[in-house]
């Protein structure tokens, strides 16, 4: 399973569509482990551009601060599930707690 988290710095950013670039992190969904990651530049920002690009990439879900509901069902519709409201912590963090049931996720940063 490939989950993609928008980063700036090293951690979460607030803002998906203007990230500069995206942690792509392989998970064993069974054994909740991390197989590897790779950190991919992010695309220039374009609207509906990101939902076809992480597809192409294997991309199953993301964890996000904020997301609109445009780009949420633009997501959807590829196939790619979407968490948003978590806070700015590492990829590593981020992907832990998710499957330990214990992301803290709470308001969608993004209001469009």
């Amino acid at each position: 399973m490939k989950i993609a988290i928008p980063l700036a710095e090293g951690k979460l950013t607030m803002h998906f569509g203007h990230c500069a670039s995206f942690a792509l992190v392989d998970v064993d969904p069974q054994t909740k482990n991390i197989l590897g990651s790779e950190e991919l530049a992010a695309p220039p920002h374009e609207p509906g551009l990101l939902p076809p690009w992480l597809a192409e990439r294997g991309v199953k879900m993301i964890i996000a601060g904020g997301m609109g509901q445009r780009a949420q069902q633009l997501f959807a519709q590829q196939g790619i599930q979407v968490v948003v409201g978590a806070p700015a912590e590492s990829p590593e963090k981020l992907i832990a707690d998710f499957f330990a049931g214990t992301l803290q996720v709470g308001v969608n940063a993004c209001d469009h």
